[in-house]
């Protein structure tokens, strides 16, 4: 019942969070240079002054920001996010279409990066000031400090043009038309460049954290007490270092998940994979608000998300933390 009371909290409080940044997202993203009319009207090729004044009145951009913001926050409330400029399609299909490839790319990505992250930085802690420490340790600042976009376009120069191993755009082979199994391992098939280059990145940051976290414990009284009574050190780390050294990592975890999903906009535009961080770029070229706005409360809902389930989280990796606190 506690932990009930407490997610429903925190569910109350999160609607008020995606609230705000609806309001302030709605606002920043027009201070962006640009027209709508104007990008739309030189698509159709007709720049005449009527009819992008009939075009203003049909989006309804002729009337002042308040009353467009109340417009906005009307459907938000009624679960309408509006249409798209450009596609005249509701924007919440456009993205449901889009959202799935995202997820799929942004967790596997988060999944692989947490657990290597993990492994490397435990390994990198055993051995300290060994030489597979300082190679893990190397390699860690190296993939952390190299742009993903470069880390990209590398992978396909090498695994893609040279060696032939991977697709270097899109989720599925365009020129085949796979079905039930072979469907899914041709959509796997795509996915292990963008993975991988994604994870490298984070998988870094959580092995350099892991490392940290895992010295500075294993250097408390706790530690050497367990050591004392004569307990083995793969038990002692599995137990007691690794158990503690976790709740950073967890923390971290939640907190980079608005940061995993911003950083899909570079991987998909260069991997030309299917998903919302590719329609955020697109939407922005094309001054697409509505759309723009539901991506921006799409991985809102998905950021605060992950931040209770990383309060959650820490109840169980850590007994002594009260869910009620």
């Amino acid at each position: 019942m506690q932990r009930l009371s407490f997610i429903a909290g925190r569910l109350i409080k999160g609607v008020f969070v995606i609230l705000a940044i609806g309001v302030l997202a709605f606002f920043v993203i027009r201070l962006v240079p640009g027209d709508p009319v104007a990008v739309l009207a030189g698509k159709s090729g007709s720049v005449d002054a009527e009819y992008m004044e009939e075009l203003r009145q049909r989006l309804g951009l002729d009337q002042p920001l308040i009353v467009q913001l109340g417009h906005f926050l009307t459907g938000l409330v009624q679960g309408d996010l509006g249409q798209s400029y450009r596609q005249g399609m509701p924007v919440s299909e456009i993205i449901a279409s889009r959202l799935p490839a995202t997820l799929l790319l942004t967790l596997s990505a988060a999944v692989i990066s947490i657990v290597l992250g993990v492994i490397a930085g435990s390994l990198a802690a055993r051995r300290r000031g060994s030489w597979a420490d300082s190679l893990i340790s190397t390699l860690a600042l190296i993939f952390y400090a190299t742009p993903l976009f470069w880390m990209g376009l590398m992978a396909i120069l090498l695994f893609s043009l040279v060696l032939g191993w991977f697709p270097a755009f899109g989720m599925v082979s365009a020129d085949k038309s796979y079905t039930g199994l072979a469907h899914v391992l041709d959509v796997l098939h795509h996915l292990v460049m963008p993975m991988m280059i994604l994870g490298l990145f984070y998988m870094a940051v959580y092995a350099r954290l892991t490392r940290a976290s895992m010295l500075e414990v294993s250097e408390m009284d706790f530690v050497r007490t367990a050591r004392a009574k004569g307990m083995s050190e793969a038990y002692i780390t599995r137990r007691h270092i690794l158990r503690n050294a976790l709740l950073p990592v967890i923390t971290f975890a939640g907190i980079q998940a608005g940061h995993l999903i911003g950083g899909t906009v570079l991987v998909e535009t260069v991997f030309g994979w299917p998903g919302i961080g590719r329609l955020a770029f697109d939407s922005l070229l094309q001054r697409d608000y509505p759309v723009l706005l539901g991506i921006f409360l799409t991985t809102s809902v998905m950021v605060v998300f992950f931040n209770i389930l990383t309060d959650i989280l820490y109840t169980f990796v850590d007994p002594r933390i009260e869910v009620g606190q």
